[in-house]
């Protein structure tokens, strides 16, 4: 057996054990990001996109993605349909509001200093930058509630780095008001964007609507599941929707405004994303 298929072993083996304790599991692939399992509904089913309040019915013939694939039930984690993630496992992560739980995602030390004077000691893991804090309880997850901070819970995913020390507490009001005070991005400075229409008028032929959402839904997900190089992902994530749509004259304000939206959500400022799209639509000459 080589190095690499015993490590992925161990994650599957890591998995099972804390889907044994309730956790509900999934494997990451490297980059720290999920699996894209169920093509039927990936991105627009089950929660999977980012501005959806709640998550859909989920009728995936095998594991859903993101999130929403997490799981404790061990035949589903052992399940021939999973085995090829297994097998290019990275990581595993789990959905913390699955279990009741809530993550203070602290990711320097600046945040790290603030939380321990800020809210009650609980169950703390060491992270490659900063501290996991553990609650009992769940909440809406967001992201940038403070510089360096983000809290994850429903709808969202925590990688699993070991039990850490200390033990959970109940999930504080403070963290609570963390997510209901937080500052809306601000909306992108957007000047009206015209793109070359195909021959015979702008709507879009060779497309359907349903892959332009599809795009535009996976552009959001790339966004917001980046977890470090925000600014490339983003510029990246734009290149990607201008060159299949960006000539065709499918794409509105309202599209861009949710990709400016993401983008702001990670830490990005409008300035940057206005300079992001405009080097994106330069670079494919639109």
């Amino acid at each position: 057996m080589t190095q690499s298929s015993d490590i992925r072993g161990e994650h599957l083996r890591t998995a099972l054990a804390l889907a044994a304790s309730g956790l509900p599991v999934l494997p990451l692939r490297k980059g720290k990001v999920p699996f894209a399992n169920c093509l039927a509904c990936l991105y627009t089913s089950c929660g999977g996109r980012p501005h959806m309040k709640t998550p859909g019915p989920c009728a995936c013939p095998g594991p859903c993605h993101g999130w929403a694939a997490a799981t404790a039930d061990p035949e589903t984690l052992t399940s021939t349909e999973w085995a090829g993630a297994w097998r290019g496992a990275a990581a595993v992560a789990y959905h913390p509001g699955g279990a009741g739980l809530t993550v203070v995602d602290l990711d320097n030390a600046d945040a790290i200093a603030w939380a321990r004077e800020h809210l009650p000691a609980t169950q703390t893991v060491p992270t490659t930058r900063g501290e996991h804090w553990l609650y009992l309880g769940a909440m809406t997850s967001a992201n940038g509630v403070r510089p360096g901070v983000d809290i994850k819970s429903t709808m969202s995913y925590a990688r699993w780095l070991g039990p850490g020390t200390g033990t959970p507490t109940v999930l504080p009001d403070a963290v609570r008001a963390l997510a209901t005070s937080k500052p809306a991005p601000a909306g992108p400075a957007l000047s009206p964007v015209t793109v070359p229409a195909p021959a015979g008028g702008g709507e879009c032929r060779h497309r359907t609507p349903a892959f332009l959402e599809r795009g535009i839904a996976m552009a959001e997900q790339r966004i917001t599941e980046a977890t470090s190089g925000v600014h490339s992902t983003v510029y990246r994530a734009f290149l990607a929707v201008l060159s299949t749509h960006g000539r065709c004259g499918c794409l509105t304000e309202d599209h861009i405004a949710r990709l400016f939206t993401a983008a702001q959500a990670k830490g990005e400022t409008a300035r940057h994303c206005t300079d992001a799209w405009t080097n994106a639509r330069n670079r494919l000459g639109l």
